[in-house]
């Protein structure tokens, strides 16, 4: 079943001068015969002329502006096609080609393409439906366009129903990729997801995050819009505007919206940077309205106007400030360049937009180069006047060069390829057939040959990807004013495998840093040291900044947050832009606290050494007799000695040995000399004590020797057990945050505290027997020496404890240092110094007999304590009240009384010399 469809047959002509059309070939817009037609879609007017606001017959209006720059895509297709024609890649077969003009509309378009899928050598225009395409055979074999993505989507699905080929020169819109609804596509440029790609990266790279959106309101704009918000969110950039312009200029809302738009530019100051999708003749009236404004901005501009020589040709136009643009690959134009040199004798019978072109520059032949584009531009919407052939030639070979100006080496470039493309696909299918027969193939045919072919130009290598795009990459573009026209420069390449910038010169790369000086932010940059906060603001870009907290650091600009340091070995102030290192801090030789404290340990030392000459110069004196002889005093200076110099295994860099031996030689030495004045004070108390019972215990008790390497050795095993099972060691304390405390850990604070107590309960027990001899004779009486130098210890020791648990820092091992002198020192001084005193400054009392009479006079007041204490106690067991001694009836009492004094004294006397026996060895006392 076979259904036939007349296309419409009065298309409005292309030239101003255009009668409506007769028949279908006067829709044409340039024809050459071939073996092989290959049809082109060009939108070489810009707009269809209507004076109504819509239309009320279906008839094509009259299409007015016309385009150099598409002229001269038509003219790159003829011209490519030439040069395969003229070349031997066919081989004897030749291309013909149909090329229309879709005057920016998807109407006409359609219209095209109907006349593109019509049936061959037919004697009708129709288009036959069939439920199978396979064997039908359309007019042309392959269509190279549309240019705008708008166009080439409806063209496209068109072709669709036969499969015909479609390759594109200039369509990015992104969805064309899918060829599930676009199988028959193809493009010679990348898609616009490289493209937007490229554009967020150059943004990003440069600096900028708040920026502003324009597009059209078609599948192209809309569709670059989305991608492109896509990969500025993934690059931290916002978007802070997005405006909208009606696709077409017939609209008549578009003047409206450009300078609603304008107002919006104006009222985002902060936006500085403006990413453009627009269609050249929209940037053009957006441009020309922005000079008034006097607006200037950032502008990147899309593969659709980058290198428009229309829009870089606008009065003024530096004014709008710098316009950043990314282009196809341009390839070698040299080529191209020689055919427009020759174009006034190519024949312009079948190239009507050629003919309108050469009258149009007949009409404008008096006006300068700089105004010429404005000039055709404003006779096309009129009517031409008709001038003769000679006129028009003249006139066409003196302007030859007008043409190159508006060349865009890109797209000229993509279209050789397109050619190129179908030129090699055709020679492929047509090795084992007859191409010169147009029926030798069908288009379905050639489209599975096109999608595999790859071939080479100028050196490179080209094919289609598996989503029928040709990923030639981009070339980044600059306006720059020189000599005081606006010149297109290239910046740099864009690598799409990569995505990279390739810069080859240093000009290039001072350019880049030219724009990455201007601002489009919409907070102030952050600076190192500090970090972003978002505000409630929908935009992730909008911000304040806060400075990075302690310990915490940013070292660029703009950081989300801040980074932590490493707390165990580098440091941070508030708003630092890097981590610093740790300051490993202990008690060291050189400050000033170490200082003193050696001081006061040498001091001591320097006592105990005098000391220790002095009494080995008196060594036959009683006052040195009295202290226990001197092996017992050697032995407490010694450990006297010991306890000084192991303050100095706190200070310095703590070593392992150090934090083992500074506590185990403390604990042992000051063990030891305790233990010596624990037998000091019981010897004491045993010579001048007259209770029995308490003698009797003490005389059990005291075993020198063996009490002293008792207690020594328990010490010992306490000290012995710590170092083995839980030993001091050192430790870095990383809790402060600036510093590193090297100090010495104690292992187990149980053993150390067993040792401390250990000491503190011999002390104590030392303290009881040094409290009950602590009323001896005056000048010999070490007890209360002993007494008065215990209470220092305890009450250093009982203020150290709260003072150490609370102690941080390199200091703490000098509050353990302090108590260690204070303890040592009133230990040494109480126990020695008073005897120094005696020896040095009281020698008249330092003699045997001045010692018996101390003796005797101690010993006669003890008498006579004890006497009396006998009275009182018979005087209340016979309930006698002695009154006067010459009362009557007491004389007998007084008597006893006396009597019992004497028995007393003689008692204490005997006692006494026995003990004096003890404290002076070898000496006798004959008689008191």
């Amino acid at each position: 079943m076979a259904l036939l469809i007349i296309p419409m047959t009065c298309f409005g002509s292309t030239l101003a001068t255009s009668q409506p059309c007769q028949t279908p070939d006067d829709f044409v817009a340039a024809t050459s015969p071939g073996h092989i037609m290959i049809g082109g879609l060009f939108a070489i007017h810009e707009k269809m002329l209507s004076s109504e606001d819509y239309p009320r017959r279906p008839e094509i209006q009259k299409c007015v502006g016309f385009e150099i720059s598409i002229f001269l895509q038509t003219l790159a297709m003829i011209h490519s096609i030439e040069m395969i024609n003229n070349s031997p890649l066919l081989s004897g077969v030749k291309l013909g080609y149909e090329i229309y003009d879709t005057c920016t509309e998807v109407t006409v378009a359609m219209a095209a393409t109907l006349r593109f899928l019509s049936k061959l050598n037919c004697s009708r225009e129709v288009v036959e439906f069939k439920c199978d395409y396979s064997s039908y055979m359309p007019r042309v074999k392959a269509v190279i366009g549309a240019g705008y993505s708008e166009i080439t989507m409806a063209v496209s699905r068109m072709l669709n129903l036969q499969l015909m080929p479609q390759v594109s020169f200039e369509s990015t819109a992104e969805i064309l990729s899918d060829k599930i609804r676009f199988p028959s596509f193809l493009r010679t440029v990348p898609s616009d997801f490289y493209q937007t790609k490229a554009m967020a990266h150059l943004i990003q790279k440069s600096g900028w995050n708040w920026i502003g959106i324009i597009a059209t309101d078609d599948d192209y704009g809309r569709l670059a819009l989305n991608t492109f918000a896509v990969q500025t969110a993934a690059n931290n950039v916002c978007i802070a505007f997005k405006e909208v312009l009606p696709a077409f200029l017939s609209d008549d809302t578009i003047e409206v919206r450009i300078n609603e738009t304008l107002e919006k530019i104006i009222a985002e100051a902060q936006v500085n940077v403006i990413v453009v999708f627009l269609r050249q003749f929209h940037v053009f009236n957006l441009f020309s309205k922005a000079i008034e404004r006097n607006i200037n901005k950032i502008w990147i501009a899309s593969d659709n106007w980058s290198t428009a020589t229309k829009i870089t040709s606008i009065p003024n136009v530096k004014r709008i400030g710098k316009v950043v643009g990314f282009t196809f690959r341009r390839g070698n134009m040299s080529s191209f360049h020689s055919f427009l040199q020759n174009l006034h004798l190519f024949p312009r019978e079948n190239n009507k937009p050629l003919h309108e072109y050469a009258m149009l520059l007949s009409a404008c032949a008096y006006v300068k180069d700089s105004d010429l584009s404005q000039c055709i531009s404003n006779h096309s919407r009129g009517t031409l006047a008709y001038k003769a052939n000679e006129v028009i030639e003249r006139n066409f070979s003196l302007r030859n060069d007008f043409l190159w100006d508006y060349t865009e080496p890109g797209l000229v470039h993509s279209i050789q390829l397109a050619v190129l493309a179908l030129g090699y696909a055709i020679r492929d299918l047509c090795q084992a057939r007859d191409c010169q027969n147009p029926n030798a193939f069908q288009p379905w045919e050639l489209l599975d040959v096109l999608k595999n072919v790859t071939f080479t130009d100028e050196g490179n290598s080209f094919h289609f990807d598996a989503h029928g795009d040709m990923n030639t990459g981009y070339d980044v573009v600059l306006w720059k004013e020189i000599d005081g026209h606006m010149t297109i420069t290239k910046m740099a390449q864009y690598d799409l495998r990569n995505n990279v910038f390739i810069i080859t010169d240093q000009e290039t790369k001072n350019e880049f840093r030219n724009l990455k000086q201007i601002q489009s932010k919409c907070s102030t940059e952050c600076s190192p040291g500090q970090m972003k906060k978002t505000t409630r603001s929908q935009h992730i870009c909008c911000y304040e900044c806060v400075n990075c907290p302690e310990n915490h650091y940013s070292n660029q600009t703009d950081m989300d947050h801040c980074l932590l340091c490493n707390n165990e070995t580098h440091w941070a102030p508030v708003r630092s832009t890097r981590c610093f290192e740790k300051e490993v801090e202990y008690l060291n030789w050189n400050d000033s606290l170490a200082i003193l404290l050696l001081a006061l340990s040498l001091l001591g030392i320097m006592f105990v050494l005098a000391i220790g000459i002095i009494f080995t110069r008196n060594l036959d004196t009683p006052i040195v007799k009295s202290s226990g002889g001197l092996l017992v005093c050697y032995v407490i200076l010694l450990c006297h000695f010991l306890n000084f110099a192991s303050t100095g295994f706190f200070i310095g860099e703590p070593q392992d040995f150090t934090c083992k031996t500074r506590q185990t030689l403390f604990g042992v030495s000051f063990t030891l000399c305790i233990s010596c004045i624990l037998m000091k004070s019981l010897k004491i108390l045993l010579a001048f004590s007259f209770d029995p019972k308490l003698q009797n215990f003490l005389k059990g008790l005291y075993k020198p020797i063996p009490i002293i390497f008792t207690c020594t050795g328990i010490q010992v095993v306490i000290c012995t057990i710590w170092l083995i099972f839980a030993a001091p060691a050192v430790e870095e304390n990383v809790s402060l945050p600036r510093v590193i405390i090297l100090e010495c850990e104690e292992g187990s604070v149980l053993a150390f505290g067993t040792m401390l107590g250990y000491i503190a309960i011999l002390a104590f027990i030392c303290f009881i027997f040094a409290f009950k001899g602590r009323k001896l004779p005056e000048h010999y009486n070490e007890a209360k020496f002993i007494t008065f130098g215990l209470l220092i210890y305890f009450i250093a020791w009982v203020v150290f404890i709260p003072v150490y648990a609370t102690t941080f820092g390199k200091y703490l091992p000098a509050v353990e240092i302090i108590v260690i002198l204070i303890s040592n020192y009133g230990i040494l001084c109480c126990t020695f110094f008073p005897k120094c005193y005696v020896i040095l400054c009281k020698q008249e009392t330092n003699t045997k007999s001045a010692f018996l009479k101390m003796i005797y006079s101690y010993s006669s007041h003890a008498a006579s304590s004890l006497a009396i204490s006998h009275v009182s106690l018979d005087s209340t067991n016979s309930n006698i009240t002695m009154t006067d001694p010459s009362s009557s009836g007491s004389s007998a009492a007084w008597q006893e009384s006396k009597d019992l004094r004497a028995r007393a004294f003689a008692h204490i006397c005997r006692e006494n010399a026995t003990r004096v026996s003890k404290i002076l060895p070898r000496k006798r006392i004959s008689s008191i």
